[in-house]
């Protein structure tokens, strides 16, 4: 499988912005999906997964209510709408496919994306 994502930009806090993640390969649909996001001097923290159908969601307590994790099996493509972002959004945003458990990734991710850089001013 293999990742691309875009959508990443510069937006003032409060904006909104919306990433995709375009897959190709034929496996996309059995994969769980994620984004995981670091920032310059942080660790990296997974955001938000779906489960393989699009059932199930999980997201990270700081971005809970704001982000939306939505999958498109149809088109290979998994969407990050990100709505009233602060500053401490700021990152580079990781699409990734794959791995297993909570939102800790005990099993890493089998495939990563390039990244999208997502930058909020103040």
């Amino acid at each position: 499988v293999q990742l691309q994502a875009s959508g990443g930009g510069l937006v003032q806090a409060g904006g909104s912005l919306r990433l995709s993640c375009a897959a190709s390969g034929p496996t996309f649909n059995i994969y769980r999906m994620g984004w995981i996001r670091q920032a310059p001097g942080k660790e990296r923290e997974a955001v938000a997964t779906i489960n393989r159908s699009g059932s199930s969601t999980d997201y990270a307590d700081s971005v809970k209510g704001r982000f939306t994790i939505s999958r498109d099996n149809a088109k290979m493509t998994v969407y990050l709408q990100m709505n009233s972002l602060k500053p401490e959004d700021t990152a580079v945003y990781y699409c990734v496919a794959g791995g297993g458990y909570g939102l800790g990734y005990e099993i890493p991710p089998n495939y990563w994306g390039q990244g999208t850089q997502v930058t909020v001013s103040s």
